[in-house]
């Protein structure tokens, strides 16, 4: 459940960007103000709204430690500031004065990254304000930017529809056309995923442009091994171009905004649609999910951003949970081929059609019928069915027991009540996930892969939770 808690309207033009630190929200705007709002009440800071550009203002970001905000404009500059004082402490111009048309931070905050109209792309030292390096793609205007988390790549998307990737030196390691009709923005999961048992971590990116797709990729990058942009696939639920697209800070979720007035709200590990909000009455041109706590804000050309709060008695709530409404054992055979699809496993559709595998014959398949009377040669691809089979008699188990199945430890299917994340992305009861590190090493108990930190991060929204369900169901 997702409610609309708060709505801005001090902008006199398009919004154009929106960005959280952990204590404020900034937004900014044709009219060539960045406004500053505290989280606590939403009310405008005493120094907000901050002005010096000259024309309009396309994007704004914060620093990771949220005390350094940046904004940039048409006038052909990058500006940055004290997020708590308002004050200007650099005026950055692009080389050949281009309007500049996105900015953002690198994660360990010691460089920003602005694009600009003529397709050049500076990275700035943001300790001494100086250039530091700077590049330029051949085709379209640079309007999309982004870091990876280990902030090792950053990768910028053009109105030509390339997606270009660039080392820590600024030097082009790949470019390739992603979207026909342009890009228009770009997005990294923050979690790194881990690359098997070589242990080196790939990424989850996410583009979108105006041919109304967003499209899903992976990035990995190691000095042996190379690097690789493999595309992983296509979310189509827009019917218009797709102005911005943004994941959650756990990577679970995806946002994207329209042309055609919509906001649409992705599980990533099904790939299903959580939510569709229509409040806009205008083209949305951006969105963004604050850091540590489950808002989202979206503006649009309506001159307003929306404040959309996450009901915590129902994180989370993917498709498949929809789906298994009517139990698995029920579907048809469309329903495992629209199952299978959601688990990026679109290839056997076919296979599973000609054999009619419905939802009872889905539940009793095991590696060997796989091989045997379905013919999947590929081991990887029969123990990638299996895990999702798996999972979804999991997810069956959980609903008929009345827990959700967010609140339950993968490893001992019971209910939370140290939940932590771990590097994998996932989050589990800690006692079980510190003795499985502890006799299992380094490996994911839902991947199977090496995991790429040891360290756990309590899960304090899932164990709030976890806590407003017991209240409620257990008294």
């Amino acid at each position: 459940m997702v409610k609309l808690i708060h709505t801005l309207a001090d902008h006199g033009d398009d919004v154009s960007c929106c960005a959280f630190s952990p204590s404020l929200l900034a937004t900014c705007s044709l009219d060539k103000t960045i406004r500053l709002y505290s989280l606590s009440d939403f009310a405008e800071l005493p120094h907000s709204p901050l002005k010096f550009h000259t024309y309009a203002v396309h994007c704004c970001c914060f620093s990771p430690s949220g005390h350094i905000l940046a904004s940039c404009s048409t006038d052909g500059t990058t500006v940055l500031w004290g997020a708590h004082s308002g004050r200007s402490l650099a005026v950055m111009e692009q080389p050949g004065g281009s309007p500049v048309r996105v900015c953002c931070f690198s994660p360990d905050s010691a460089y920003l990254a602005s694009g600009a109209a003529d397709g050049s792309v500076v990275l700035w030292n943001a300790q001494s304000y100086k250039l530091y390096r700077c590049g330029s793609v051949k085709d379209g205007s640079l309007v999309a930017c982004a870091f990876s988390p280990d902030g090792s790549l950053l990768v910028t998307g053009s109105s030509g529809g390339d997606l270009t990737v660039w080392d820590d030196r600024m030097r082009c390691l790949h470019s390739e056309k992603a979207h026909d009709l342009g890009i228009t923005c770009c997005d990294f999961a923050p979690q790194p995923l881990s690359g098997g048992e070589q242990g080196f971590q790939f990424y989850r990116l996410a583009s979108c442009g105006q041919d109304c797709e967003i499209k899903l990729w992976f990035v990995s990058f190691t000095r042996a091994l190379g690097f690789e942009l493999k595309y992983k696939s296509t979310l189509r639920g827009h019917c218009a171009p797709i102005l911005a697209c943004a994941f959650s800070h756990d990577g679970q979720m995806l946002v994207s905004g329209s042309v055609d007035k919509s906001v649409i709200i992705y599980d990533i590990a099904t790939q299903s649609v959580l939510h569709t909000l229509t409040q806009h009455t205008r083209y949305v041109t951006t969105c963004a999910f604050a850091p540590n706590t489950l808002l989202l804000a979206t503006g649009s050309m309506d001159k307003t951003v929306n404040i959309w709060q996450f009901d915590l008695e129902t994180p989370y709530q993917g498709g498949m949970n929809d789906q298994l409404k009517q139990l698995a054992e029920d579907w048809s055979e469309e329903d495992v081929s629209t199952w299978l699809r959601a688990q990026g496993l679109e290839d056997l559709v076919g296979i599973f059609q000609m054999n009619n595998i419905d939802g009872k014959e889905l539940l009793h398949l095991t590696k060997e019928s796989l091989a045997g009377d379905l013919k999947i040669e590929s081991l990887g691809l029969r123990s990638k069915v299996m895990r999702s089979i798996e999972e979804l008699r999991t997810k069956m188990d959980s609903l008929s027991s009345g827990i959700p199945d967010e609140f339950i430890c993968p490893i001992t299917r019971e209910l939370m009540k140290d939940p932590v994340i771990a590097s994998d992305g996932y989050s589990y009861e800690r006692e079980a996930m510190e003795n499985w590190i502890h006799k299992k090493k380094r490996t994911s108990p839902m991947t199977n892969l090496v995991l790429p930190s040891l360290v756990l991060t309590p899960n304090r929204t899932l164990k709030m939770a976890i806590n407003r369900w017991l209240e409620t169901h257990q008294k």
